[in-house]
C-alpha cells in the first residue's frame, strides 16, 4: 500500500497542524503541508490525496482580499465532501467548510477565548471521532466569528451554551469543528502576546488562561489526540480502499 497523504493548509505562521500533525506523524501518514500565504499553490483536484486537513487563521470566510486563496480552499471543501475524502476543518477551516457547502458564518457577538467546556449532542454517541466523549471535555477557543447556520444535512454532534455549532459532521467523512483541537499551550502563549492588547479591551486575564490550558493539557492531549487519531484511521483505511463511515468503529 502507497504511504496514505493528508493535504494540510495552513493559513498563516504560527497556526500550524500541532497536536494533530503529532499524531499524523506517529501513524506514518506523509504530510502534504501547503501554505498559500507564502506562495504556496494548492491542488486543483484531490488526486493522490487521502485526506484534508484545513486549519484556522485570523481571517474570516469572506476576507478574500486578505486571503485570496480562500476561494480555491472553498472550492477543495466541497470536492471532499462530494468524494467523501476524510476531511477535518478547524476553526477557520470548519467555517469554510460550513461557509462552502450552504451554512453561514458570521461576526460573534463577543468573542470565545480561552478554555470552555463541550457537551455531545446525542448524535455524538455513535459518531466516528466523538463516540465516547468525556462529559464537559475541555476544550481550547480563539475565535471572532461563529457558524451561525450548519450546511443542509449537516449532523450537530458538540455544543457549548452561547456557541451551539462546536462541531458538526457533514456526510460521512467530513467534520467541521469550531474549537482548536490540535492547540496546546505553547501554542496559546504566542497568540496571547499578538492579541494582548485585544484580551486586555476583553478584561481577560492572560495568565489566568494560560495557567488553565496549562493545567487541562493532558486531557486535551488524551481526547483531541484520541479524535485526531481516529480521523487518520478512517484516512488510512480509505487509502487502502476501506470504506469511511459516519458511525463509531
Amino acid at each position: 500500500m502507497n504511504t496514505p497523504v493528508i493535504l494540510i493548509v495552513q493559513h498563516e505562521d504560527g497556526a500550524g497542524p500541532g497536536l494533530i500533525g503529532t499524531r499524523i506523524a506517529a501513524a506514518g501518514v506523509r504530510p502534504d503541508l501547503r501554505q498559500p500565504w507564502r506562495g504556496d499553490p494548492l491542488p486543483r483536484s484531490l488526486e493522490g490525496i487521502d485526506g484534508l486537513l484545513v486549519l484556522g487563521g485570523v481571517p474570516g470566510v469572506g476576507d478574500v482580499d486578505r486571503a485570496p486563496w480562500l476561494p480555491s480552499v472553498a472550492d477543495l471543501l466541497r470536492r471532499a465532501v462530494r468524494a467523501e475524502v476524510p476531511t477535518l476543518g478547524v476553526c477557520l477551516g470548519g467555517q469554510l467548510l460550513a461557509h462552502a457547502c450552504g451554512g453561514a458564518v458570521a461576526r460573534a457577538s463577543a468573542p470565545q477565548i480561552g478554555l470552555f467546556p463541550l457537551t455531545a449532542r446525542p448524535a455524538a454517541a455513535q459518531d466516528a471521532l466523538f463516540a465516547g466523549l468525556p462529559d464537559a471535555a475541555p476544550a481550547v477557543q480563539w475565535h471572532y466569528d461563529e457558524i451561525t447556520e450548519l450546511p443542509p444535512g449537516a449532523v450537530p454532534l458538540l455544543c457549548c451554551p452561547d456557541f451551539p455549532n462546536q462541531a458538526f459532521r457533514l456526510g460521512p467523512a467530513a467534520w467541521g469543528v469550531q474549537f482548536h483541537p490540535e492547540v496546546l499551550v505553547e501554542s496559546v502563549e504566542p497568540w496571547a502576546r499578538d492579541d494582548s492588547g485585544k484580551l486586555a479591551e476583553l478584561g481577560l486575564d492572560v495568565n489566568t488562561m494560560l495557567t488553565e490550558i496549562a493545567a487541562a493539557e493532558p486531557a486535551l492531549r488524551t481526547i483531541w489526540g484520541r479524535m485526531a487519531d481516529r480521523w487518520i484511521d478512517l484516512v488510512v483505511r480509505r487509502a487502502s480502499g476501506g470504506a469511511e463511515t459516519a458511525a463509531s468503529p
